[in-house]
């Protein structure tokens, strides 16, 4: 991921797939996030490996339907957002991305109807 700098430059790690679910890049962030798991030597594998089941089956039927999974987790105190959706280019599906990243384990919320 290197054709953007703000892509290696933001504090959230960003993983893309193909639409088989082999990841075709990573930016840093994603790679020191998954650094136990192999990190940059994870491109060119597939997503799905990467993920136990149930979330195994879940990322699967995702990218099949092509729709958007949000959600929060907490792991040893720290708190993430989890972005996961396919994306698309020139309006045919290329496949899928996650972004992750750190979010306050209280925070405001906004309506802004």
């Amino acid at each position: 991921m290197d054709r953007h700098p703000w892509v290696q430059g933001i504090d959230a790690a960003i993983t893309v797939c193909d639409r088989a679910g082999i990841i075709l890049e990573m930016n840093d962030r994603a790679v020191q996030n998954f650094a136990r798991d192999g990190g940059a030597g994870l491109i060119r594998t597939n997503v799905l490996d990467c993920h136990p089941e149930p979330a195994h089956s879940k990322l699967s039927q995702l990218m099949a339907a092509e729709e958007t999974n949000v959600y929060t987790i907490q792991k040893h105190g720290v708190k993430r957002m989890i972005y996961q959706a396919p994306w698309y280019q020139g309006g045919e599906y290329g496949g899928f991305i996650e972004i992750s990243f750190v979010i306050p384990l209280e925070m405001p919320h906004f309506d802004r109807g």
